[in-house]
Parts: structure tokens; C-alpha cells; sequence
């Protein structure tokens, strides 16, 4: 298992940092040059040593002003970045090929012809790239890739570790002070952020597998905005999550209103000509640096939070059940515009990753199933109830239940769903719902007046109903 570690400079000079940032905009050249020529989809399965030879023939490599070596690995990390941000997009087409090919044998032969960029033959499968695999842009002018063999380390007094990379000239070396005693290995990625130096390194873990081992259960989880997860028990990690993230899109707002006014000033002194005024704003008004700091703050915040709360589920179960939430969904307009500013920041990306993570080095098993309606079923009646807020009332027999308890026992149940795989249609989904309801309404007895009782005793609705 491969995991990161970033290493911090400590009192790097304004002078070094100069250095290191003059060559990451001139490589930012380079990776720009790299996407706008070669990242489109028509380009897949180019390598970079042809692009390489390419530029060494006829001439474009003198015009970086780099070393070799060092445009030579930003240019392979961007042909890595174009095929990770290609297969991606590949994803969503082996879905469409999945519903447009019945027959197997022409599944088989879509699915090879897209795995090996014969794509290009094929209408349809040219259709599809073309419409999940957009030309891609590079903006990124602060990161600098250095080889394995093109640094050194060392050790002052004091136990920090020291890194000297190349700079822009030939046996001209940049050492940069570290906070940290343990040296980098492998190869670097050093990100300038408002005048402080990241060291990101990748390592082997093997010792993180079973160092806190997992719990013995099988449980289903639902991520949420409040909390990160609310596990089939009803229990819910991560509580502090929402009020986090309703925090910091609020602060925003508010920030991001009174930059756009300063802004707007700035913009009308230069109009009138008078650049010495609009410039001392930019300078003096509109710096990212403070604004860069928070969102790392709160970055790492919110990772925390995360994490910690996989933990939690974790430390109880040996199996976890996750909806997958991969696919992208547009904003719901009947929302209201603040609450979808906030739905926006909603971090499941983190939490997704944290779930694997921590379920690969704890050992417990994560399963993924289908999302489609599993927080509007009403585990009681199998049916599709009446959503208001988080609370999931049954059009049938009257059950409330919390909307997240009810997704998180339904993405449990569907674990070996014969029906609802990860790729099925939300369509056939609420279609298969309503199906089985169906044929559950046809075999239920009639009810009589215990089911009242049954449904007042319930500990949710007991719980609800003393709010």
C-alpha cells in the first residue's frame, strides 16, 4: 500500500523561494503546452518519450529555459495527469456500451476496442468519448517534479533533514530547510504555497495493515451533510461535520461579496487610467495567501472529522456497506440557492476515500451498491414513502423513521441484490421498488388495531415524537 507524506520547508529565504518559483512558472509552460496539444481524446495512448523525441527534434525543448531532466519528468506527469483524467471519462462509456449491447460478443469487442484506443473506428464509441472526454486545460504553474536521483538529503545538528533539488542552471542546487527528521525517498513533488515549500513523497505502508484491527459485524452506512455517517444501528459519526461546512460556505459568501466589491474598484481605477491605484489593490486587497491558509485549515479540518468517523464504523465492523455517490448530481432547484451553496462543499469525495483508506489498512471489507432511492424506502413496507426534511414517513402503516437510518439499512439490504447492481438505472430501480411493494401488498393480512401499538412502541418514532 502506497500512502503520501508531505514535509514542510522551514524559514526558507524570500530568495531561494524566488528561484524555485521562476522554474515552476516556466514548467507550468510546459504542462500547459502538453494538455493544450495533447489532451484531447484523439491523442489516447500517446506516450511521453515520443513526445519527448518529438520536441528534442525539432527544437521546442531549448525554448523551456529548464534543465532537461526536469522538463522531461513534468512532462511525463502530464501525460500521466491526461490518461488518469481519459480513463475517467472511460468509466461513464463502458456504462453506455453496457446499455446499448445486448449480445455479449459485441459488448466484449466495444469493451476492447475502447481498452486499447481503437476506439476511433467505432460511431458510437467515437460519440461517447467525445462527450465524457473533454479537452483538458492545465492552469497549474506552482509544482516542480524532481527524480529520485536529482536531489540529495542531509541532516543538520538539530536533526531536520535538509534537500538540496537542481534549479535553473547546471550544478546549481536549491537546499531547502524541512521540518521534519525524516528524509524524503522517491520521487518528489514540491508545491509552492504562498511562500512556504510542500515536500509530497509516496511510501510503502505495509506496517498500517492491522495495527487497529476491525470489529466482527456487517453494517451499512449512509453519507450525509449533518454528519458523515449514520450506520444501520442508527448511530451516527461525524456529527460535527455539517456545521463545519455551513460555517465556512457562509464565511465565504460574505468574503467573496466584499472581494467582488474591492475588485470592482480596482477594475474602475484602471479604466480611468489610474494603474498606480488599481495595482496597490490587488497588492494590498486582494492577496490569496490568507484566503490559501484557511482553505488548508479547513481542508484539514474536515479530513480529520472524516476520517475519524470511518474510524468509529470501522472499529465495529468487519464488513461495511457504502452507497456509491462516484456519479456527479445536478443541483436541486427547489433548494434555494444558499442551501445548494452549501450542498456544494458537501465533502464526499473525502469521505469516500477515507472509507477505503481505513477499510484496507484495518481490514474490513467495503462493498458498494447502488444509490438510486435507497433514503426514500421505507424499510418497513419496502415502499417508496414521504420524505419531509430528514424524517421518512410510510404512506402505509404509518412508520416514521430518520431518513439517513432508513437509507443506511437499505444500502445494507441491497448487498447481494440480485436485481440492483451498481450500474442499474435509477428508472429500473424505482421500477423494481415498486414491483416488489406490489407483490408484498398482495400477501400482507388485513391490519388491525395492534399494529398501533407496534408503531408507537417503535424507539424512532418514540424518539421523534418527544422532540
Amino acid at each position: 500500500m502506497k500512502v503520501t507524506r508531505i514535509a514542510y520547508s522551514r524559514n526558507l529565504n524570500a530568495g531561494k523561494y524566488a528561484q524555485l518559483e521562476e522554474q515552476a512558472r516556466r514548467l507550468g509552460r510546459v504542462r500547459a503546452m502538453v494538455w493544450a496539444r495533447y489532451g484531447s481524446p484523439v491523442n489516447d495512448g500517446i506516450r511521453d518519450r515520443t513526445i519527448r523525441d518529438a520536441w528534442m527534434k525539432d527544437g521546442t525543448a531549448d525554448t523551456f529555459g529548464v534543465l532537461a531532466n526536469t522538463w522531461k519528468e513534468t512532462l511525463r506527469d502530464a501525460v500521466a495527469d491526461i490518461a488518469a483524467h481519459r480513463e475517467a471519462g472511460k468509466v461513464k462509456v463502458r456504462k453506455a456500451i453496457h446499455h446499448r449491447y445486448r449480445d455479449k460478443s459485441e459488448r466484449k469487442k466495444a469493451y476492447t476496442a475502447l481498452k486499447y484506443g481503437r476506439w476511433q473506428d467505432d460511431g458510437f464509441l467515437s460519440w461517447q468519448m467525445r462527450r465524457h472526454v473533454k479537452h483538458g486545460v492545465s492552469r497549474t504553474a506552482n509544482q516542480i517534479v524532481v527524480r529520485s536521483d536529482q536531489y540529495n538529503t542531509w541532516r543538520m545538528a538539530d536533526g531536520n533533514v535538509w534537500i538540496d533539488i537542481p534549479g535553473l542552471k547546471r550544478r546549481q542546487k536549491i537546499a531547502i530547510p524541512l521540518n521534519t527528521t525524516v528524509a524524503p525517498t522517491g520521487t518528489l513533488r514540491i508545491v509552492l504555497r504562498g511562500g512556504r515549500v510542500e515536500v509530497h513523497y509516496a511510501i510503502d505502508a505495509p506496517d498500517l495493515h492491522e495495527i487497529r484491527p476491525c470489529g466482527i459485524g456487517k453494517v451499512g452506512v449512509d453519507k450525509g451533510y449533518t454528519e458523515v455517517l449514520t450506520d444501520s444501528d442508527g448511530n451516527h459519526h461525524g456529527e460535527e461535520l455539517g456545521k463545519l461546512l455551513r460555517e465556512e460556505s457562509d464565511f465565504l459568501k460574505a468574503k467573496n461579496a466584499r472581494r467582488a466589491k474591492i475588485r470592482s474598484v480596482a477594475e474602475n481605477a484602471r479604466k480611468a487610467g489610474d494603474h498606480v491605484k488599481a495595482d496597490r489593490i490587488e497588492r494590498s486587497n486582494l492577496g490569496v495567501v490568507k484566503r490559501d491558509r484557511r482553505r488548508s485549515r479547513f481542508t484539514s479540518r474536515v479530513r480529520t472529522v472524516t476520517f475519524t468517523a470511518v474510524h468509529t464504523v470501522v472499529d465495529k465492523a468487519a464488513q461495511v456497506v457504502a452507497e456509491d455517490l462516484t456519479r456527479s448530481f445536478p443541483p436541486r432547484k427547489k433548494l434555494g440557492k444558499n442551501t445548494n451553496r452549501r450542498l456544494a462543499a458537501w465533502t464526499k469525495g473525502v469521505t469516500a476515500e477515507a472509507l477505503t483508506s481505513v477499510s484496507e489498512r484495518r481490514g474490513s471489507a467495503l462493498t458498494l451498491v447502488n444509490a438510486a432511492y435507497s433514503s426514500q424506502v421505507v424499510p418497513c413496507c419496502r415502499i417508496l414513502g414521504k420524505r419531509s426534511g430528514d424524517r421518512l414517513h410510510c404512506t402505509r402503516c404509518g412508520e416514521l423513521w430518520q431518513a439517513d437510518h432508513a437509507a443506511a439499512i437499505n444500502v445494507l439490504e441491497r448487498d447481494g441484490d440480485p436485481d440492483i447492481s451498481l450500474i442499474t438505472p435509477h428508472t429500473r430501480v424505482k421500477q423494481l421498488i415498486q414491483e416488489r411493494a406490489d407483490r408484498l401488498r398482495t400477501r400482507l393480512p388485513v391490519q388491525d388495531s395492534s399494529t398501533h401499538v407496534r408503531r408507537a412502541n417503535h424507539p424512532i418514532r418514540a424518539a421523534m415524537l418527544n422532540e
